[in-house]
């Protein structure tokens, strides 16, 4: 449903760089309006001037901030029917299961709550009319890693949610937790730059790396737009996006 000035909006979390910044482009050739919300300030800045105020609109703070996600989504709501969140943002902790402690878990657990904060506020202003919610997960969420315990379990909750979110049958909501594949983020960067014993699969995502088999975010990007805006998107509360590229 285009808003006054003839665009459909979404609201994109973790905007400013990485896979966010690219999902937020890719919508932005194709005519949207996205609303992107993240807590770098200056970063939100450059954006705002990078594109037209018909094109981006910036919303600064914690994802998982209630009072936050409720003023931003009304403000949103202003400009017409909410028709595609992408609940992207989130922060990993990579430790020993011992080695976890509560900061280590609430980081983890940042993305998920406000993940589920983005979807309450958004089906709310839409009415649970017309309007798709991909939940970005990872294939974290579908097997056990080393010293990823924590962020696994939160992972895995994306999935389950967006399961359990359409077995409510809600006619008006398309709902899907996408799995992006290994995407070469600076958080891979990060992964390749770390000790075997922080990250004991540093040596595979090197090897990936080097031999091309990361994807890049513009590509990832471009992909998940392209599910995003297909009938069938949410047909399915699951999927990969490799499995869909064939």
């Amino acid at each position: 449903m285009p808003t006054t000035t003839g665009k459909k909006i979404a609201i994109v979390t973790g905007s400013a760089l990485g896979l966010g910044y690219e999902l937020a482009s890719q919508l932005i050739a194709n005519g949207w309006l996205v609303a992107g919300v993240d807590f770098n300030a200056e970063r939100q800045a450059e954006l705002t001037a990078q594109w037209p105020d018909d094109s981006y609109r910036a919303y600064v703070g914690d994802i998982t901030d209630e009072a936050f996600v409720k003023e931003s989504v009304a403000d949103i709501a202003t400009l017409g029917h909410i028709d595609l969140l992408i609940n992207n943002a989130g922060q990993p902790s990579f430790k020993v299961p011992t080695a976890y402690e509560a900061a280590d878990v609430d980081k983890c657990l940042q993305g998920l709550k406000g993940m589920i904060l983005w979807t309450v506020e958004t089906l709310k202003a839409c009415g649970e009319q017309n309007v798709k919610i991909a939940q970005i997960m990872s294939t974290a969420a579908t097997r056990g890693n080393a010293n990823e315990s924590v962020y696994c379990a939160t992972k895995a909750a994306l999935d389950h949610h967006a399961r359990a979110v359409q077995e409510d049958a809600t006619p008006g909501l398309r709902i899907c937790a996408l799995a992006p594949g290994v995407v070469d983020t600076p958080m891979q960067g990060e992964i390749r730059a770390s000790t075997l014993e922080r990250f004991p699969l540093r040596d595979r995502f090197a090897e990936m790396q080097a031999s091309g088999g990361l994807i890049a975010p513009a590509e990832c990007a471009m992909h998940l737009v392209d599910f995003l805006l297909d009938e069938d998107f949410g047909r399915e509360p699951v999927a990969d996006l490799r499995e869909l590229m064939g």
